[in-house]
């Protein structure tokens, strides 16, 4: 008895911790085909992945709108060799939708190697019938 009652809390528990919405799935593959585009510096997705209003806030504090990031991501000046996502939670209300992640990565920025680690929150707006980002922000992560 007592070992059925563990493993039906188990099961409870990972059913619960898994579960996500087909919103959070749709918004969770968003965040992947971003992450992708990013990596490959591939301007065609990363312009449908991205709403023309675009607020992308660094951690150092400056923002850019979407020509500006894109065009640093295609030319190399920020270039993502490598990004890992770790954490991620999403949220989802009506068209909107609200990640959160660590974000982990091997940059060559300008023919210079390095590595950021960073928290990072994501706006996502669902414009017809596609998930874009509108808005992000990072901070530095403490070591």
């Amino acid at each position: 008895m007592k070992r059925t009652t563990i493993i039906l809390l188990l099961l409870m528990f990972t059913a619960t911790t898994f579960a996500q919405t087909k919103k959070e799935k749709q918004v969770a593959a968003a965040v992947s085909q971003l992450t992708n585009a990013m990596t490959d510096a591939d301007s065609l997705l990363l312009d449908r992945l991205v709403n023309d209003q675009l607020s992308y806030g660094h951690s150092g504090g400056h923002v850019e709108g979407k020509v500006e990031f894109i065009s640093k991501i295609v030319s190399g000046k920020s270039d993502f060799v490598s990004i890992g996502l770790n954490n991620q939670t999403i949220a989802v209300s009506g068209s909107t939708a609200i990640v959160r992640h660590r974000l982990d990565a091997k940059t060559n920025d300008n023919g210079k190697p390095g590595e950021v680690h960073l928290q990072v929150l994501l706006v996502w707006q669902k414009l017809h019938g596609h998930w874009k980002l509108l808005a992000r922000q990072a901070v530095k992560t403490m070591q």
